[in-house]
C-alpha cells in the first residue's frame, strides 16, 4: 500500500514540475506590447523598407486603425494578415486578405494596410504583415 501511495506521489510530483515548466516558456514567448501598441515577436521582413523600423510601422497602423462596430459588438478578437506587394519604387499594390477574423476586421486591416508608404526597396517585394484586433 505504501508503494502505491510513493508511486502516485512521484508521478504527480512529475506532472506538476513538467506543466510549471511548460507555463514559464509560454510566458516568455509572449509577443511584445508597448503603450497599447501590438509588435509581432517576429521581425515583419517589409518593416525594414518602413521609415523607423517595425515599430514605428506599427505605431502607425495603431493610430489609423479603429474597431469595427459589428466586431466590437461580438467581441471578436484576433490577427488579420494583409498580403500586399511592395513594388520597385516603394509603391505598393496586390493588395489582399489572407486571414481575417470576420465581422469587418478583415476589411479594416486591409483600409490600414493600404495607407502604408514604404521606401523604394529597388526590387518587387511580396510581403504579408499581421495586424491585431484586440477588446
Amino acid at each position: 500500500m505504501k508503494r502505491k501511495f510513493s508511486f502516485l506521489f512521484l508521478l504527480f510530483a512529475l506532472m506538476a514540475g513538467t506543466v510549471a515548466a511548460q507555463n514559464t516558456e509560454t510566458k516568455q514567448a509572449a509577443p511584445q506590447q508597448e503603450n497599447n501598441v501590438w509588435v509581432p515577436e517576429k521581425v515583419v521582413p517589409v518593416a525594414e523598407h518602413y521609415d523607423g523600423g517595425q515599430e514605428a510601422m506599427y505605431k502607425a497602423i495603431y493610430e489609423e486603425l479603429s474597431y469595427p462596430p459589428m466586431a466590437k459588438r461580438h467581441r471578436v478578437q484576433g490577427d488579420c494578415i494583409i498580403g500586399f506587394t511592395v513594388n520597385e519604387d516603394g509603391s505598393t499594390s496586390n493588395f489582399k486578405v489572407i486571414r481575417t477574423q470576420g465581422a469587418g476586421t478583415g476589411e479594416e486591416a486591409l483600409r490600414v494596410a493600404k495607407l502604408l508608404k514604404f521606401k523604394a526597396p529597388g526590387y518587387r517585394l511580396d510581403a504579408s504583415i499581421p495586424i491585431m484586433f484586440k477588446l
